[in-house]
């Protein structure tokens, strides 16, 4: 960028373009999209990134994913040098191993936006894919110890060749997948998102010219990194230490180093890399930028410049740095996991940040088989809601996803009913005990599946199933995330994790997912508001008497 001066306003305006530019991305590729985990659930993301694959401006949807596209931008980038890169290249990647990030099922698209013959930003999006292949249908196996096990590997490649789709590619995609009709809709609504992407710019660029526009990006990003670390400045100085038990009794550690000029992250000490509960190095990074985000600046742009300050240690081979060919299915509970040890680390020394504890897992929940209708193949992927922590003068918010799955929603029952092979007979609240306290965890919830065909599977990874949500101050834990497979005439059988589970006609997948965890002596609980969670029927008579002493006949 040469040493001329611009005008602050304008390139003001072009930083809040882009943004609606991300958001009109992603309402292309929502409005387009075939599968109901897009336009539905919103699991996917939309971003800008600059010519060097640096995040400027991303729209709504998962925050975890928003963080996936620069990575993969600059992975592009390594294997195919921009002199090799024209104008109406596509780029896709799924594989954590070459930019993908997370796992299989999550396909990333990129584009780039030339102006004056070079590239000035990247246009892209992320979006979850129902079935790509691999050893069970839904793509996500617990059992996986191999990421051959678990689909179609896209190694970042150009999909799109100067406006030419790669038909060679495509096919390899659409021939690997149980739903082959519902990934190509999905593949194509992504295009679509980023062509979209990259009409918008160029009128920008066309607008106010290449060499503003570009200076509006470096200027957004010298912003964040103003505003990270004049924030990081406030924060306490110092070495932090926390260790946390996990479901299956493993011990997961944390080291967070702060200082003037630096955020330091470190994971060395963790565990060896087992299954399909493992996370890329890149992934972390992801965990420790929403962390990071959260004890600094919530308000500043998210953008590449903002996360100078940070950085991660890690070490190869174990679960928060996976070496190929490691599994990844079930990546999201590592990294949620992680979201919550470094908040955990900090929450002392940050009086008043951080709640008490939340259900926090995605509960993936894939259900699948002959649609009773048709007999054609179809799978459900849910990931669920749950309760989130009390903290002090407010109770917790119930039945919304955890804040590592950000800006989403649960598929309603009627959308359910109509695309899948399933009822939906019960959609409801936990009322089960645990959360209480001066101000009580929010509930989660309890929802009811029932299969409509024989041969139908499930396949689930809940974390959070053994090890509850936190109480503080005296606040009682929460509930921990299961499922039970009911059957008619037999006992119920619980799970947490498991593939490929044999359902058939009425059996009933039941969901319950966490209640948060409380704040406060439950015995310093407002009368008014217990008599309230007894009206809603958040709390029953018996728990009001145990644990907080009180008799609707007494309070009259």
């Amino acid at each position: 960028m040469s040493d001329k001066t611009f005008d602050p306003v304008t390139l003001d305006i072009i930083q809040n373009a882009l943004e609606a530019v991300a958001d009109e991305m992603f309402a292309a590729q929502r409005k387009t999209s075939m599968s109901a985990i897009i336009y539905e659930v919103l699991d996917m993301g939309t971003g800008i990134c600059d010519a060097k694959g640096e995040i400027a401006s991303s729209g709504a949807g998962i925050p975890a994913f928003v963080g996936v596209l620069d990575k993969a931008v600059k992975r592009i980038l390594e294997k195919h040098p921009a002199e090799t890169i024209a104008p109406g290249d596509l780029f896709a990647s799924n594989d954590p191993y070459w930019g993908g990030v997370t796992h299989l099922n999550d396909m990333i698209l990129a584009m780039p936006v030339f102006s004056e013959g070079r590239i000035v930003a990247w246009t892209a999006n992320i979006a979850h894919w129902n079935d790509v292949g691999g050893m069970v249908p839904g793509s996500m196996s617990s059992d996986a110890t191999s990421i051959f096990q678990e689909g179609v590997r896209i190694p970042a490649v150009k999909l799109v060749n100067a406006g030419v789709p790669n038909e060679a590619v495509f096919d390899i995609l659409y021939v690997n997948s149980r739903l082959p009709d519902y990934l190509r809709g999905d593949l194509w609504a992504g295009i679509a998102g980023a062509r979209i992407g990259e009409r918008r710019i160029l009128e920008l660029v066309e607008k106010y010219g290449t060499e503003t526009f570009e200076a509006a990006l470096a200027d957004f990003m010298e912003l964040g990194e103003r505003r990270a670390r004049a924030a990081l400045k406030t924060l306490p100085k110092g070495i932090f230490h926390f260790t946390e038990e996990q479901d299956d009794g493993a011990i997961h550690k944390v080291t967070v180093e702060i200082t003037d000029d630096e955020f330091v992250i470190d994971l060395t000490d963790n565990p060896k890399q087992s299954g399909s509960k493992n996370s890329s190095r890149e992934g972390v990074e992801i965990s420790a930028q929403l962390a990071f985000k959260a004890v600094t600046d919530t308000q500043a742009p998210g953008n590449g410049g903002f996360f100078k300050p940070l950085r991660v240690v890690t070490k190869p081979g174990t679960i928060f740095h996976v070496v190929e060919p490691g599994a990844l299915g079930y990546y999201s509970e590592v990294e949620i996991r992680l979201f919550d040890l470094i908040l955990r680390c900090l929450a002392p020394h940050l009086p008043g940040l951080v709640p008490a504890g939340n259900f926090a897992s995605i509960c993936g929940t894939v259900v699948g088989g002959p649609h009773p209708d048709h007999g054609r193949h179809y799978t459900i992927v849910e990931p669920q809601l749950g309760g989130w922590g009390a903290w002090r003068g407010h109770d917790g918010n119930s039945a919304i996803f955890s804040g590592f799955h950000g800006d989403t929603f649960n598929c309603p029952a009627e959308v359910a009913e109509a695309r899948y092979g399933l009822a939906v007979d019960q959609m409801a609240l936990n009322p089960e005990a645990g959360g209480e306290g001066a101000w009580r965890g929010g509930k989660g919830i309890n929802v009811h599946y029932r299969v409509r065909a024989d041969n139908n599977f499930l396949s689930i990874g809940y974390t959070r199933s053994r090890m509850p949500p936190w109480g503080v101050d005296g606040g009682l834990d929460g509930s921990p995330n299961y499922v039970e497979v009911l059957r008619p005439g037999k006992a119920p059988e619980r799970y947490s994790f498991g593939t490929d589970i044999p359902l058939n006609t009425d059996d009933i997948v039941k969901v319950v997912t966490g209640n948060g965890g409380g704040f406060g002596n439950p015995a310093e609980r407002d009368a008014a508001a217990i008599a309230d969670d007894l009206k809603n029927g958040y709390l029953t008579a018996e728990r009001a008497a145990e644990i907080y002493g009180y008799s609707a006949e007494a309070a009259g």
